[in-house]
Parts: C-alpha cells; sequence; structure tokens
C-alpha cells in the first residue's frame, strides 16, 4: 500500500472524472481549486481521522471548507453512488468479490410503505393518587 493512500492515481481519476458535475461557468470568487485535489484533501482528513479545519493549507489540497463543500455538492449530484455502483462492477468482473461473505445494511432498504402501526394499548399500571394538599 501507498506511503500516502490520499493520492488519486490516473486509472482511478479517469474513472472519477466523468461522474462529477461539471464547475458553474459564472461562479462567483476565485478560481477553484482543482477536483482531484479537493477529492485528494478529502480522503486526506478522512484517512487520517482529522476535523476540516485541520487540514494542512500547505498540501495544496485547498481548505478544509472547500474540500468540505466540494464533497457536499458531489454527494448532492449523486457521484459517489454512481462511482460506487462502477468499482463494485469492476471488481466483480475482475473476481475480487466474495459475495459469500456480503451484507445487507438497513439504511440502503427502502421501508415497507402500508405496514400496520401497532395498536396503543391503555397501560394496566396503577396511577399516582391525585394531590389532596
Amino acid at each position: 500500500m501507498s506511503t500516502r493512500p490520499w493520492i488519486v492515481d490516473d486509472d482511478l481519476w479517469a474513472l472519477i472524472e466523468p461522474l462529477l458535475p461539471p464547475w458553474p461557468e459564472r461562479a462567483p470568487g476565485p478560481r477553484p481549486v482543482a477536483d482531484r485535489l479537493c477529492l485528494q484533501g478529502i480522503l486526506y482528513v478522512l484517512h487520517n481521522d482529522i476535523a476540516w479545519q485541520l487540514l494542512p493549507l500547505e498540501l495544496g489540497f485547498g481548505s478544509g471548507q472547500t474540500c468540505w463543500r466540494r464533497l457536499d455538492r458531489w454527494q448532492q449530484a449523486g457521484a459517489f453512488d454512481q462511482l460506487h455502483r462502477i468499482l463494485l462492477a469492476e471488481l466483480n468482473a475482475a473476481g475480487e468479490l466474495d459475495w459469500s461473505r456480503a451484507c445487507v445494511d438497513g439504511s440502503h432498504i427502502r421501508a415497507k410503505k402500508g405496514e400496520p402501526t401497532p395498536v396503543r394499548r391503555r397501560s394496566t399500571g396503577g396511577r399516582r393518587a391525585a394531590s389532596t394538599t
């Protein structure tokens, strides 16, 4: 494994770049940090388990706030869901996935609509007596 696993190589970037939404033509403010550098900043923060504001500017990934905003923008555009499906398909095609050890996460399964809700029952526990004072 690389000593700097947050560095995105050319092959991986070729998969990711087309999934990212284009930057608006008339975006206000200074010229934005390159998408690849922001992604590396995001990976750096996640790999090192640090707060966004502690991302060192010397690394050239932009500020933690910039990386966080870009992550939010990409997440809302669905880029990571698409990337996840692409990587799973490639790994499966290469025979690199062991589906016998797969698990299902309930946060990705739709809840059934129309399920009966439990009827609320009256409590059978004793009540406190009313205060007479």
